[in-house]
């Protein structure tokens, strides 16, 4: 059984990029670069955990059994008793 396509607008997200050691002037900026990578990262873990439950909800609704409404016996096909009509 495949999985519904992933909505387009709803992708995983992505990890922000951990700045190079050079990228820090070492001047005890505050904030610091590697203080605002932090905070995004923060926010990118938080981000991928909800994605990740919606994800797994996607794939739960996939693989859970489908509902269908029974259909209503019409009335010719109800049985007659044997007797034929007169």
């Amino acid at each position: 059984m495949s999985l519904p396509p992933r909505p387009d607008d709803d992708p995983r997200p992505q990890p922000p990029v951990c700045p190079d050691n050079d990228d820090c002037c070492h001047s005890g900026c505050d904030p610091c670069i590697f203080d605002l990578y932090d905070e995004e990262y923060g926010r990118y873990r938080a981000a991928l955990a909800a994605w990740e439950a919606r994800e797994a909800e996607r794939q739960a609704q996939a693989k859970a059994p489908r509902k269908q409404a029974a259909k209503p016996a019409s009335p010719s096909a109800a049985p007659s008793g044997g007797k034929p009509s007169r």
